[in-house]
């Protein structure tokens, strides 16, 4: 399964220049683990690090442009940070398999003199050999470059090279070339972005009367719950059982859950409890209790995404349940098979008290506004008051992880 090892962010919002795990430069700094925690107070920056994923999967969507203008980000000039001339940047260093060579995807947004929002440079490249500086195997400016057909290119080699020009420099290289199979490497980051699944899950939306029909992946805001339950019920009624067992084991009384068709074409929800003999609807069950059974059902996805955010997955839920959620988050994170790596955002020490020091990262507002990050495990004597047992969450609630020195960031070079 394909895995992000580091993720750099600049002037976006916040974000002036944040780096969270390895880069191709940072080598000696540890690549991000299966499971990724950011902690942080309220108005630090966790939102917009989270949402900042979410942009690079709507530009893959949508354009740059439709990305910029989505209602809660408001257009280029309310994202790019305050006093900063641009570009906004994003770079992503992931690998496809364990031991493949990694891939570095780079890409700058800009704006001309209209005021609208272009892809300013796009860029894939990788390391020929397991030493050296990687080569670029697609180099795009303004929708105009080069491209290296093939799965390997070899620098300084034109037999595979093709000229790429574009005709919208709002759309992402990639969304284009990543669709033909001269390409594969650029198919495959296209579909691995393609394929992020960001939850922005609501109770309420899961409450929602949606049209019957089985649908294989829980969406966005989680308003097609009944949806997945049909398809389950349909086509692997065995691992609705099995989330069914887990739901009962960490939610007492529920003995089963089904869908119900209205009249009208609509699906209902339905959960027996036991003591009652008629079932409760999803309109009438607690917060928690969809909170959990919808992520206990994207955890037993049978065809997970490789990388999935979930943005303060404790709202809602008994603080009780919230170290054991840590623990499936994990257990799923590092199967073998199966298998996304987990981005999380979260302010609950009890939470927090489920993570491990090179799972968490700090994220502070410093006093230019700006927002920097830290990974726990950075600071030995943390790492040693939890090998002693002593709670990350403790440790976070008594403000003992501020005191983090900050990590100084070079610049990337070509």
């Amino acid at each position: 399964m394909p895995s992000i090892e580091g993720f750099r962010v600049q002037n976006f919002r916040v974000l002036k220049d944040v780096t969270i795990g390895r880069l191709w430069n940072l080598q000696k700094k540890e690549p991000l683990t299966p499971l990724v925690a950011v902690i942080g107070k309220n108005g630090t920056g966790k939102s917009t690090l989270f949402d900042a994923f979410g942009f690079l999967a709507d530009s893959l969507a949508v354009g740059v442009e439709a990305a910029c203008d989505l209602k809660q980000r408001g257009g280029f000039d309310r994202l790019l940070s305050a006093g900063q001339p641009g570009p906004i940047r994003f770079e992503v260093y992931y690998r496809e398999a364990p031991k493949a060579r990694p891939i570095t995807y780079e890409l700058s947004i800009d704006a001309d003199k209209a005021g609208r929002p272009f892809v300013a440079e796009e860029r894939l490249r990788q390391r020929r050999l397991s030493h050296g500086r990687p080569y670029s195997f697609m180099n795009l400016h303004s929708g105009v470059g080069e491209a290296w057909a093939g799965e390997e290119g070899i620098e300084g080699e034109d037999s595979s090279k093709i000229r790429v020009e574009l005709t919208d420099s709002r759309r992402l290289g990639i969304a284009t070339l990543g669709t033909l199979k001269d390409h594969p490497r650029i198919a495959k980051f296209r579909s691995f972005l393609e394929d992020w699944h960001l939850s922005y899950f609501t109770p309420d939306a899961a409450r929602s009367l949606p049209m019957a029909g089985p649908q294989r992946h829980l969406n966005v805001h989680g308003d097609n719950l009944g949806n997945v339950v049909q398809f389950l019920e349909r086509e692997s009624p065995e691992r609705l059982n099995t989330i069914l067992k887990r739901i009962a084991d960490r939610i007492p009384g529920i003995t089963k859950i089904a869908t119900k068709k209205t009249d009208d074409g609509r699906l209902l929800l339905q959960f027996n409890d036991r003591g009652f003999t008629d079932p409760f609807f999803a309109q009438q069950m607690s917060d928690g209790t969809l909170k959990v059974f919808a992520y206990l059902l994207m955890l037993e996805d049978p065809d997970p995404p490789p990388f999935l955010c979930i943005e303060e997955p404790e709202n809602g839920l008994y603080h009780k349940l919230l170290e054991t959620l840590a623990h499936e988050f994990r257990a799923h994170a590092t199967g073998k098979k199966h298998s996304s790596q987990i981005f999380v955002t979260t302010h609950q020490p009890y939470f927090v008290d489920a993570l491990r020091p090179e799972e968490t990262w700090v994220i502070e507002k410093g006093l230019d506004g700006f927002s920097s990050v830290r990974r726990a495990a950075d600071d030995p004597v943390v790492k040693s008051l939890v090998a002693e047992g002593v709670p990350l969450g403790g440790l976070w609630y008594s403000d003992y992880l501020e005191d983090l020195e900050p990590v100084a960031v070079p610049d990337s070079t070509d």
